[in-house]
């Protein structure tokens, strides 16, 4: 929902930093890889329960994702690399979730794999509509030059990492507002079906 709104505001700087990097032959891959490796990292703080460490190595990991795609875009966006960049943000997410619920598996870890069984629901649905898209011939840059054909919802990339920062910062919070997230995102993949529906009906006889 959020990030039509934050990439006009993000975009810019981003794209002036890209280029400087793409000048000092930093590679897009090169910046994924180093944001994937800083959200593990985050991950395996917040198992450990040292949350403002975790919180600092998040920030840092999504800056890194905000960069990658504009140094590709200084440079030449690659299927590889939007293949590699969605992989790795799937990578991250499940992997903060399951840093909770190594944390304590009797506290946190039914809402944890409720959390991580609707992100896999949300997951299927926004590839496969993407597929259908890219049959279709459609296209949208309201969420930046991307690879993948982007749908909108009620929870995007900026909405997630908004939870992430928030249960690094209320941790104890984390069931309540794990069950809502989860309810928000089965919500958002439940959308996607019903636009796939309406978008892409099946040929009448």
């Amino acid at each position: 929902m959020l990030d039509g709104f934050m990439r006009k505001i993000i975009d810019p700087p981003l794209n002036r930093i890209g280029k400087k990097l793409a000048r000092t032959g930093t590679s897009a891959n090169g910046i994924t890889a180093l944001g994937l490796v800083l959200g593990l990292v985050a991950a395996v703080l917040v198992a450990l329960g040292s949350f403002m460490p975790a919180l600092i190595f998040l920030i840092l990991s999504r800056i890194a994702d905000g960069l990658d795609g504009a140094v590709a875009r200084a440079t030449q966006k690659t299927d590889f690399g939007g293949f590699f960049d969605i992989v790795a943000d799937f990578l991250f997410y499940g992997a903060m979730v399951l840093g909770f619920a190594m944390l304590d598996q009797q506290k946190n870890g039914l809402a944890a794999t409720v959390l991580l069984l609707s992100f896999y629901f949300n997951g299927a649905t926004f590839l496969g509509y993407s597929i259908l898209a890219e049959r279709n011939g459609l296209t949208s840059d309201s969420r930046g030059e991307k690879n993948l054909y982007f749908t909108d919802g009620l929870l995007e990339g900026t909405e997630t990492i908004l939870f992430f920062i928030l249960i690094l910062i209320w941790p104890g919070l984390f069931v309540t507002l794990a069950y809502a997230f989860a309810a928000a995102t089965f919500y958002t993949g439940a959308m996607r079906i019903w636009r796939a529906w309406k978008n892409f009906p099946p040929p009448r006889s």
